[in-house]
């Protein structure tokens, strides 16, 4: 029997239903692809160490111009990227990525990962819990941010292409706490031009002629040459307002900053220590060596060292482990690179931040012997005094990792280390006993103080 031309087109209507129904659910699940593949590169560029922290949320399609670097990147707040008519800038370089590492047990973490829910979930005792959270709530508010770290990039690989047409095979690193990990929000950005040859260039000559240069540049302004040991240049990003400090041929300062970046990402716990503890430094005015008192870097390194000599340590000797990685020796273009290929450190230690804290200041109070040790985190130990110039008749001596100096030097008045020592001692007792970071810091107003300045 014939069908009726009714449920013919019964038939008709009911295939082309479904034939919408399919292209609908291609569609959908195209786009539902499309969506997945953006949110896993950006995953993956997070993953790689692109960016320390996870990007804010974006729209799918700033998450694709982002991967594929068809839009500038956002500069921090307060900070425009570019006047009108600027040239667009360069995408973000990657010389300091870091690779996703094997941990026991098969599964992957990477390096640069911090996440707040791990330091949360660290061992708290009813004594710390509290210290910890301010710790942690200080740390969140005062450290550097992705968007930062893109845009000192972005300076940075603008200002080497200014530079090489001058010095055409010079190269243009970030270092200090900008590329190590351990900087705040309003931190300054420190540069290194490498020029490599048979002749070494003086730096008083290479930095006068950036100086003229940086003349002719719409986007930097107030330059000043300093004649120190270490000269440097002093200028500021235009739109920013952003500071740099540019020296020439100081490659320490490369090496040390990616020796400390992996032990600042070695375990979750040590930006915030460190950060905190700079904090904590400066606040009562024994932070600043141009004063008699410790540097931010001997700082950093004297927090490392009692990470790494606790009974249980928070952190190994990277450089005693993987001596070819963090070798003096290695190829200047190499050393963003080596650190890539250690594997992670697992430690028994499951201190909270408050106990480590409170450790700190009790270690550097009552345990360690200012007059007869050295503070080495190469050895990942206090090595004897011995009387070489560097340790004899110093107040403090922390060892530089690469050099072996003391850059504890600048403490060289009996004054200046009694008040170092009379402040470890007097934040000891106080926090042992009221358990309470605004005792011996004022956290809201330094958040409030950070904010202000961004």
């Amino acid at each position: 029997m014939a069908p009726t031309p009714d449920l013919v087109r019964l038939e008709m209507q009911q295939q082309q239903e479904k034939k919408m129904m399919r292209m609908k659910k291609e569609k959908n699940k195209s786009n539902g692809d499309r969506t997945g593949a953006v949110r896993l590169s950006c995953k993956l560029q997070i993953l790689a160490g692109r960016v320390e922290e996870p990007l804010p949320e974006l729209g799918e399609t700033s998450l694709i111009q982002w991967i594929t670097h068809s839009i500038t990147p956002s500069a921090p707040k307060g900070r425009p990227v570019h006047s009108p008519g600027s040239p667009p800038q360069p995408p973000v370089r990657r010389y300091y990525d870091h690779n996703p590492q094997t941990q026991a047990g098969g599964t992957r973490r990477h390096r640069d990962e911090y996440d707040l829910n791990v330091v949360k979930r660290q061992r708290f005792d009813s004594s710390s819990h509290t210290l910890s959270d301010q710790m942690v709530e200080l740390f969140e508010a005062c450290q550097q941010q992705s968007a930062d770290l893109i845009w000192k990039e972005t300076c940075r690989a603008r200002l080497q292409q200014d530079m090489q047409r001058i010095y055409a095979v010079a190269r243009l690193y970030l270092t200090g706490s900008s590329m190590n990990g351990l900087g705040c929000r309003s931190s300054d950005a420190d540069l290194c031009l490498v020029i490599s040859g048979n002749k070494r260039p003086d730096p008083i000559h290479v930095l006068s002629d950036l100086q003229q240069l940086f003349k002719s540049l719409s986007y930097v302004e107030r330059t000043q040459l300093i004649r120190a040991k270490v000269p440097i240049l002093k200028f500021r990003e235009k739109s920013s307002h952003l500071e740099f400090d540019l020296n020439i041929n100081n490659t320490v300062g490369i090496r040390n900053t990616f020796l400390l970046r992996s032990y600042a990402y070695a375990d979750v716990r040590v930006r915030p220590m460190i950060l905190v503890v700079k904090k904590w430094a400066r606040h009562n005015q024994i932070n600043d060596a141009s004063k008699g008192t410790l540097s931010s870097y001997a700082l950093v390194l004297m927090v490392l060292h009692y990470l790494q000599t606790l009974r249980d340590p928070v952190l190994p000797s990277l450089q005693r482990d993987f001596p070819n990685c963090f070798s003096p020796m290695l190829d200047i273009d190499m050393v963003p690179e080596a650190p890539k290929h250690i594997p992670s450190y697992n430690t028994r230690n499951h201190s909270s931040l408050g106990e480590l804290l409170l450790g700190f200041l009790k270690y550097y109070a009552r345990d360690f012997r200012w007059d007869k040790q050295v503070i080495s985190v190469r050895e990942a130990k206090a090595f004897t005094k011995n009387n070489s110039p560097d340790w004899r008749n110093k107040y403090i001596c922390v060892e530089e990792p690469f050099e072996r100096r003391n850059v504890a030097r600048a403490v060289h008045e009996q004054v200046k280390f009694d008040a170092i020592r009379a402040q470890f001692a007097e934040s000891w007792r106080i926090l042992q006993t009221r358990k309470d970071l605004n005792s011996i810091l004022p956290v809201r107003a330094i958040i409030n103080k950070e904010s202000s300045r961004r």
